[in-house]
């Protein structure tokens, strides 16, 4: 999630949050919050319409924070509507999980059907070329069983 995005849910300022963040490095290693690129960034300003710099947007490139991360804010931000937002989303994580877990089994089984078929339409295919060759004339006509005069 982002920095803005939880500083919002949070009541508080951007500013604030990674203030409070940068105060605690410690607590967020890189799989609980990084930074974007500048790269990275740029896609961010295209795609959400965020201010360009000079223009009353960031200054910075903003932080991301991991489901772990979201749960380490928890212990650095202290007030009461913090406790209860943090909670909320770990609780929408816990869907998430849930949903892409039930997707991956779908997509499992998709794809194992998807094999099936495959299989089945090659046997299908073996079939019908059988039956083609069945069908089609002799190419060298059979010479009679019996006497034949010249």
């Amino acid at each position: 999630m982002l920095d803005s995005d939880l500083a919002e849910l949070y009541g508080v300022k951007t500013f604030n949050l990674n203030k409070a963040v940068k105060r605690n490095l410690e607590r967020f290693p890189e799989d609980f919050m990084f930074q974007l690129s500048p790269k990275e960034c740029k896609f961010l300003i295209f795609q959400f319409g965020i201010s360009k710099k000079g223009r009353g947007g960031r200054r910075h490139p903003p932080y991301l924070f991991t489901e772990h991360g979201v749960a380490m804010l928890s212990s650095i931000l202290r007030s009461k509507k913090a406790i209860q937002v943090n909670i909320a989303i770990m609780r929408t994580f816990a869907k998430l999980k849930a949903i892409l877990f039930a997707h991956k089994e779908l997509a499992y089984k998709l794809s194992e059907l998807e094999k099936k078929t495959e299989k089945h339409d090659a046997e299908i295919k073996a079939i019908f070329e059988a039956i083609r060759q069945l069908m089609a004339p002799a190419k060298n006509p059979r010479r009679q069983i019996g006497f034949h005069t010249a």
